[in-house]
């Protein structure tokens, strides 16, 4: 049987993971403005590359939000 998170456990669960969000967020960003930087520099070969990588970082936040969903769905 598994114990329930106290509120102040799920808060402190829920700051972490904004935590998260953001720097993948932030690393997101920087992702498109270097691909952006590269593009209109003439290199086309780190478009797909960096669409990759995008879409990963994508489904890591995505990931991160069910958890958070279920988690308060248990309490």
């Amino acid at each position: 049987m598994r114990r329930r998170f106290s509120r102040e456990q799920r808060l402190t669960i829920v700051y972490g993971i904004l935590c998260i969000v953001l720097i993948i967020v932030m690393l997101q960003l920087w992702l498109l403005m270097a691909t952006m930087n590269a593009y209109l520099g003439g290199d086309e070969s780190v478009v797909w590359p960096a669409a990759l990588v995008s879409l990963v970082c994508f489904g890591l936040n995505g990931g991160l939000l069910w958890y958070v969903y279920r988690m308060e769905l248990r309490r």
